[in-house]
């Protein structure tokens, strides 16, 4: 089973593009779920909210809708003490987890997080705050993690590999799809070197559209993927412009999804 959703749905710049414009914001994510059957909520990154978000969410989803937090940047990115953002997270999270509607956490190391035991000690700790029952998704940045001693401890710790696209620029996560805890996972970042690493009148690293060579290529991959998992998510974060639901949608047509008929009615992507 291949699920295709986006990083987000929050975006001021979907409107007119997959949101129509008469629509409310809070019905914002009525309709995505309307169209795709996963979300990855990347808000959760920048700010913990309270229980009562998620419980609208779990009423307002569909019966075991997969929604896949990211675990906040004090876990991934200062690295100090998780445990107590690991414990307002899930705090925040039970309304998703007692509705059957939370699949796992998402935790997305930057380029500073280096190939090495401590940074394994550091998986390790992560994977043992979080309920055993959740699927934990870990993303690198660095190309020193593509080895096979990564996936061996990877798959000791049931701890799920991300796979990438992005950019192919020297020492990037290069695209490897494997699956380490019985589901597969996929992100795609676009492939905007020019702006990859930021820098003035760079423009927005996200600001790309994938061409259908360029999905093709992850048409094979995740249906790979698909044979070794019992379920595999596909998640577009090239959130500029709605191109990830352009993407998304795309995707789902190579992959031989079918659109809903509520869904064929609605905006032409």
């Amino acid at each position: 089973m291949i699920l295709v959703g986006t990083s987000g749905f929050r975006f001021d710049d979907w409107v007119g593009v997959f949101y129509p414009s008469y629509l409310k914001k809070s019905d914002h994510l009525a309709w995505y779920l309307r169209h795709f059957p996963a979300l990855e909520v990347n808000s959760t990154y920048y700010r913990i909210p309270a229980p009562s978000l998620f419980e609208r969410w779990a009423r307002l989803a569909p019966e075991r809708y997969p929604f896949i937090l990211k675990l906040h940047e004090a876990v991934t990115h200062k690295r100090k003490d998780p445990g107590n953002s690991i414990a307002d997270s899930r705090r925040a999270a039970e309304p998703l987890r007692a509705s059957g509607k939370l699949a796992g956490w998402l935790a997305q190391f930057p380029w500073s997080f280096r190939e090495g035991t401590d940074e394994r000690r550091y998986l390790s700790l992560v994977r043992s705050l979080l309920p055993r029952e959740d699927p934990l998704f870990v993303e690198f940045r660095r190309a020193e993690w593509d080895k096979e001693e990564t996936y061996r401890f990877l798959e000791d710790e049931r701890i799920g590999f991300c796979a990438v696209d992005e950019p192919s620029l020297p020492g990037l996560m290069p695209p490897v799809a494997r699956a380490t805890n019985g589901f597969g996972y996929v992100r795609l970042h676009g492939r905007n070197a020019k702006a990859w690493w930021g820098g003035e009148g760079a423009g927005d690293r996200y600001d790309w559209l994938y061409s259908d060579d360029e999905l093709k290529e992850w048409v094979g991959r995740a249906r790979e993927l698909d044979r070794a998992a019992a379920q595999t998510f596909v998640f577009f974060n090239n959130c500029y412009a709605g191109q990830a639901v352009r993407g998304a949608k795309r995707m789902q047509e190579l992959l031989g999804i079918p659109r809903s008929g509520e869904e064929a009615q609605t905006l032409d992507l």
